[in-house]
C-alpha cells in the first residue's frame, strides 16, 4: 500500500528509505576503506621487503653515473665507480648551493685531474623529481645516451628509478643501492623509527608512480 508523501506514514517510509540508503553508503565506504587500507598495508610490506639489505658488487659498464645527494656514502660510492672506470662521467645532483667543488673534491676517491675532467655538480634540484630533471638535462648537454648507473640509498632507490625512468624513457638504468650503517631497513618490523622512515618513503613512492604513470604509459604526454 502506497501512502501519500505528506501523510505521517509517507514521511516515515521516506525517512526509513533515507536511513537504508545512508546505512548502505556507510557500509560501502567502510568496505572501500578496509580494502584500501589492506592494499596499502600489503604494498608497504612488499615495498619494505624488496629493499636491498646488503650492498652488492655492480659489474657493468655505463656512460654515466649519477649520485643523488642525501648522504656522503652515496657520493663516495658513485665516485668509486667512476674511478674504477665503470662510467665516463659522474653527476652529483642536488648539491647544496653553499658547497663548492673544491670541498667535494677533497674527500672523493678520485684524482684531481679526474675530478676536473669528469665530475659535474648539479645545484638546481630540490627533490627527487628535480634530480631526475637535472640528470636528463645533464645527459643531453654531455651527449650521453646511457646506460646510466643510479646511486642512492636503498630505501630511496624505488622512487629515484620511477622519476628517472619517466624523465629518461628508453635509457637503461642500473641501480646501485647504498646500504647505510645507520639505517638497517631489515629492522622495520621491530624498530618504529625504521618503519616510519620506510612508510614515509613508500607513500612518496606511490605519489611518484601515480604522477608519472600517464607519461610512462603514453610517452607522447611526457615532458620534452
Amino acid at each position: 500500500m502506497t501512502h501519500p508523501p505528506c501523510s505521517p506514514a509517507g514521511r516515515n517510509a521516506a525517512r526509513d528509505a533515507r536511513r537504508k540508503r545512508a546505512r548502505a553508503a556507510l557500509l560501502w565506504a567502510g568496505c572501500a576503506a578496509g580494502f584500501l587500507g589492506s592494499a596499502l598495508l600489503a604494498g608497504f610490506v612488499g615495498f619494505a621487503r624488496s629493499l636491498e639489505q646488503e650492498e652488492t658488487t655492480l659489474i657493468v659498464q655505463a656512460e654515466g653515473v649519477v649520485a643523488l645527494t642525501g648522504g656522503s656514502d652515496r657520493v663516495l660510492d658513485a665516485a668509486g665507480l667512476l674511478a674504477r672506470g665503470q662510467a665516463r662521467r659522474l653527476l652529483i645532483t642536488g648539491v647544496n648551493q653553499s658547497t663548492h667543488g673544491a670541498d667535494i673534491a677533497r674527500f672523493l676517491p678520485v684524482s684531481r685531474d679526474l675530478f676536473a675532467c669528469c665530475v659535474d655538480l648539479g645545484y638546481r634540484a630540490q627533490d627527487t623529481q628535480g634530480n631526475a630533471m637535472e640528470t636528463r638535462d645533464w645527459m643531453r648537454a654531455r651527449g650521453l645516451t646511457g646506460p646510466l648507473i643510479v646511486v642512492t640509498s636503498n630505501y630511496h632507490m624505488p622512487r629515484a628509478l620511477t622519476e628517472l625512468s619517466a624523465a629518461l624513457p628508453g635509457v637503461a638504468l642500473y641501480p646501485y643501492p647504498v646500504v647505510s650503517e645507520h639505517v638497517s631497513v631489515g629492522d622495520w618490523r621491530n624498530d618504529w623509527r625504521v618503519a616510519k622512515l620506510i612508510g614515509r618513503e613508500y607513500l612518496k613512492y606511490l605519489r611518484a608512480v601515480l604522477r608519472t604513470a600517464p607519461g610512462r604509459l603514453f610517452p607522447a604526454l611526457a615532458a620534452p
